[in-house]
């Protein structure tokens, strides 16, 4: 059985995405391999064994166009309204928090933050308070 290991995105200023995603989710480097006209940099925790890979391609300069798709990278934790009122602290501005439900199914919390290029990440605590999923 395949296992997912990574999602790439791509950033123009490694510096601005390496300090949003250490401080909005405690992601630090792995390994990191240049090369000459691109750089990939792994980004993990102790939460779980997927990477979060950014290329850095060395002569962009404009930003990448994200398109009209909707799609978002999305992390799980126990506590929505701590960790919303922990990013509002460090001034990462997320998002209102918003309830989800299908039906008469209570589906859990969320809200969402944007890094430096404009990518969107859900922050959703699941089902009932506390529970972490």
């Amino acid at each position: 059985m395949a296992r997912m290991i990574h999602s790439m995105i791509r950033v123009r200023d490694a510096a601005a995405s390496l300090a949003f995603y250490e401080t909005a989710f405690g992601l630090k480097v792995a390994d990191q391999l240049v090369f000459d006209t691109f750089t990939l940099i792994y980004l993990s925790n102790a939460e779980q064994t997927f990477e979060l890979e950014l290329t850095v391609n060395h002569d962009r300069t404009t930003p990448y166009d994200l398109g009209d798709g909707y799609g978002h990278l999305a992390v799980s934790v126990a506590d929505v309204d701590a960790e919303h009122v922990r990013l509002v602290a460090a001034g990462l501005s997320p998002r209102a928090i918003k309830d989800m439900s299908c039906g008469d199914r209570f589906v859990g919390r969320f809200f969402f933050i944007t890094d430096p290029d404009g990518y969107k990440i859900e922050v959703l605590q699941r089902g009932r308070p506390g529970r972490f999923v």
